[in-house]
């Protein structure tokens, strides 16, 4: 059955959070909510593991050869000057010897073959010289070579017994070829978590539309439709939102039937216009998270029955920002993952600026590279709603709530795109 959150999952006692005190709230009251169904390995990369995989026999299991050429037993092998050996026979892939062996018998060997019982080595055959004695095949053996030279040991990828996969990993590629490895046709995988995205605002308009003076096209509802996608959740796109009461509360209402999480950008704040925090309170619970950070401090993180709503600013940047530290990682949590912790990379600054004490800020960052050396420059323009910013920039200079400025040729934390889903 799929486990539920607990009604109060939100529910703080603070009106504004440091950041580091938020994300250890949501690490431990989130958790996965969606249930678990087998797939095929053809459609597993980039889903959510709900077991582990263990391996279950040596991976490879035989010893093989690593390379095409001649396979010899070390112990009939002279290093220092070579050996001959009479070619008794080829061994291929997928076609273990059963023919006898005798001392200073060798036998052509393909890449992959299973290494015949008593043979430890392999010459490569562009080393090896070949010559026809009495209508017998010879090679010969050039010295210098090591015992166990271009042979794989069985087991030397994975033991049985290693885990291959771990339960809430998202799966790659290259795990999926473990899983393969191992045997496995299928992997137990979390059922992709729905999402609903609106946009609220009477001046939003729908790209397509036509334009009206005074109004701005939705930015933030295809950014955060991808976005989403970025997590492995499958987001469905609703549209925008009047600044009606009555309408984002419907909406809410319903999309809380059919969907596990809501994100909502817009209406986030307690104006006069803004119905996302009633409306959440009218139909579910929630706690309004003064985050302090910039950007994007208003935020209302709430939930109505099962379905989780995470209100998002309105602004571009700010929305960008709060869903890449907030909304991501809850997201990959309620889907099935880990909790997802981007490494920070230190960075040398090449700019100098003051920063106010008392909240954490993401600042918009380009790497440089000046006199062989990697810097990071702060984007120029610090408005909420310059996209370009988000287009032009390479990540996230992150810094902590007692930082009062960056010094140029100091090294800042820098958080690459790439660290959040985005490379």
């Amino acid at each position: 059955m799929t486990a539920k959150l607990i009604d109060d999952c939100f529910v703080l006692d603070k009106d504004r959070l440091p950041h580091n005190e938020a994300i250890g709230i949501l690490k431990t009251r989130v958790h996965p909510v969606t249930e678990s169904e087998q797939v095929h390995l053809s459609d597993a990369s980039r889903r959510y593991s709900a077991e582990s995989i263990v391996a279950p026999r040596p991976i490879p299991a035989h010893d093989n050869a690593a390379v095409d050429g001649y396979a010899f037993a070390s112990a009939d092998y002279d290093a220092a000057r070579g050996s001959a050996f009479r070619v008794v026979g080829e061994v291929a892939a997928g076609h273990p010897y059963e023919g006898q062996l005798f001392a200073g018998s060798a036998l052509r060997v393909f890449t992959g073959a299973v290494m015949p019982r008593g043979l430890d080595s392999v010459a490569m055959q562009e080393d090896v010289q070949i010559e026809d004695r009495d209508g017998a095949v010879w090679a010969l053996i050039p010295p210098g070579l090591k015992a166990g030279a271009n042979r794989r040991l069985a087991g030397e990828d994975t033991m049985p017994g290693d885990t291959l996969i771990s339960a809430e990993t998202r799966l790659r590629p290259q795990d999926v070829a473990s899983a393969a490895a191992a045997g496995c046709s299928t992997i137990l995988c979390r059922v992709p978590l729905k999402v609903a995205v609106f946009s609220t605002g009477d001046e939003i308009l729908r790209p397509g539309e036509r334009f009206v003076e005074g109004k701005v096209y939705d930015a933030n509802a295809p950014m955060l439709h991808d976005l989403v996608a970025t997590t492995g959740a499958e987001a469905t796109d609703f549209g925008v939102l009047p600044d009606t009461r009555s309408r984002v509360t419907a909406a809410l209402s319903e999309a809380s039937k059919e969907f596990d999480a809501v994100v909502i950008s817009g209406g986030a704040s307690q104006g006069q216009e803004d119905h996302v925090v009633a409306s959440i309170d009218a139909l579910g619970k929630r706690h309004l998270w003064q985050i302090a950070i910039k950007p994007g401090r208003p935020m209302s993180f709430g939930q109505i029955g099962d379905c989780i709503v995470l209100g998002l600013p309105g602004n571009p940047v700010a929305v960008f920002v709060c869903f890449l530290m907030y909304v991501r990682p809850v997201l990959m949590r309620l889907s099935g993952g880990t909790w997802p912790e981007p490494t920070r990379f230190p960075v040398m600054s090449n700019f100098s600026q003051k920063k106010k004490v008392g909240r954490r800020e993401f600042w918009r960052a380009r790497l440089v590279h000046q006199n062989g050396q990697l810097t990071v420059g702060k984007f120029e323009r610090d408005g909420s709603g310059l996209i370009s910013s988000l287009r032009e920039s390479d990540g996230l200079i992150e810094l902590a709530e007692d930082v009062e400025a960056v010094v140029s040729g100091e090294p800042v934390d820098f958080i690459p795109y790439s660290e959040l889903g985005l490379g």
